[in-house]
């Protein structure tokens, strides 16, 4: 347990508790290769073995989810799709295609519009995650009948994640349009190996409020969203700052979301540069300062811009809201991490932001921090929160979904959506 008195604070909480934290895409830097015609002499890629993320899909639970929302059926047609393409350029239109129908299909089934199969609940964020991991498995293990490089079998699995994200359908509206602008970010389940059955709440809300406007005090707000996987290297690559950039500059408020501590949400007010090795989604382990470009201007902490003020003072909800202020840190001349309950001391070396030390505190910083490299910090409101901790009834330890876990899954996506309004309404 050493280093997890340290981290409690953030999403490392998730070592004792079981809470969903955050996460990274794969394969999220290939670029898409030119196509080889079959017969060409370029080298011809094996399929790849799955994952550990795409293993754990043949277990019950996940099969369950997938029967029980519709979404089974899912795989089945993205292969037989696959199947039909006879060039690479011809598969990465399927792959862009059917990721992209695998977002709208579940951002339209969290928001009641289509046909609902299956009697899972429709604000399930679960099914997403089981069927792109269906999909991703499908192209590692493809043969085609042309030759397919490893670059491009990798080109194919970027197309898939990004678009079966949201990444790639962000549509922020004009700014003559009369609409405040709002990008907000969610996470993948994750802690699967503690209980397979967990769904994140910060996933949920994503779905819930993608391409919603939202009434406000500085009136309507339009918000788009996108979810990212709990995979350290992903962030590594850069998924983050490639996602945000072209947006944040457009945008009038963001936030990136995660699932934080049991009975509360938390706006963190100071985000550190520092990973803390919690295993991710691929049971990949990362300690040290987080990856950055131009990491001789790399500082070690960045801080949120929100209103947290008006968002901890309003009601939007049955969970208390905190302006959390507490870091660890290493001050400096110092040699041990120290926990500062009112944020860092000068010069110090960050050990854990408010959110911790895992991927939920990383986003946090990476989105801040490019917030600030783009001149952005006096005029864009951004940083993260967090939420309660989905669980499911005490006595439930089997069932994929119960009465007390379906209310509270609700309650927080609508309490999601509340501070975002009091954010947005509070910056007029």
């Amino acid at each position: 347990m050493t280093g997890i008195g340290v981290r409690i604070s953030g999403l490392a909480l998730a070592a004792v508790s079981g809470l969903s934290v955050t996460g990274l895409s794969v394969t999220g830097v290939a670029q898409a290769a030119p196509g080889v015609a079959p017969g060409a002499t370029a080298p011809s890629a094996s399929a790849s073995a799955a994952t550990v993320e795409e293993q754990r899909l043949d277990r019950a639970v996940p099969q369950e989810i997938l029967r029980r929302s519709g979404f089974d059926a899912v795989t089945p047609a993205f292969a037989r799709a696959l199947e039909g393409a006879g060039s690479y350029e011809e598969a990465r239109r399927v792959a862009v295609r059917q990721g992209s129908a695998l977002w709208r299909r579940a951002v339209d089934r969290v928001q009641g519009r289509g046909p609902v199969a299956g009697d899972l609940p429709v604000d399930d964020d679960r099914p997403l995650y089981w069927a792109r991991l269906g999909m991703t498995r499908e192209v590692r293990g493809w043969q085609p009948g042309f030759s397919l490089t490893e670059r491009q079998r990798d080109g194919l699995l970027e197309a898939l994640e990004r678009t079966s994200r949201g990444q790639s359908d962000i549509r922020l509206p004009g700014a003559k349009g009369g609409l405040k602008r709002v990008l907000v970010t969610g996470f993948d389940p994750f802690t699967l190996d503690r209980d397979i059955r967990i769904s994140n709440p910060s996933g949920a809300s994503a779905l819930a409020l993608d391409g919603t406007v939202i009434e406000t005090a500085a009136g309507p707000a339009r918000v788009e969203t996108a979810v990212f996987p709990v995979r350290w290297d992903d962030f590594a690559a850069g998924e983050v700052e490639r996602t945000l950039r072209p947006y944040l500059p457009k945008a009038d408020l963001f936030t990136t979301v995660s699932q934080g501590r049991v009975g509360r949400f938390d706006v963190e007010r100071t985000n550190g540069a520092w990973r803390g090795g919690f295993a991710d989604n691929a049971n990949v382990s990362r300690t040290g300062l987080a990856p950055v470009p131009d990491p001789a201007t790399q500082p070690q902490w960045t801080t949120t811009t929100l209103p947290y003020r008006e968002i901890v003072a309003a009601d939007t909800g049955r969970f208390p809201v905190y302006d959390n202020t507490s870091v660890t840190e290493i001050p400096a001349g110092g040699t041990g991490p120290v926990v500062r309950p009112d944020g860092p001391t000068p010069g110090s070396a960050a050990r854990a932001g408010g959110g911790g030390d895992y991927l939920s505190n990383e986003i946090a910083y990476r989105a801040t921090l490019l917030r600030d490299r783009l001149g952005l910090r006096d005029r864009l409101p951004g940083g993260h929160v967090h939420t309660p901790v989905l669980q499911f009834a005490p006595a439930d330890t089997t069932e994929v979904t119960d009465p007390e876990f379906e209310t509270d899954r609700r309650d927080i996506v609508g309490q999601v959506r509340g501070i975002v309004g009091v954010a947005v309404g509070a910056v007029r």
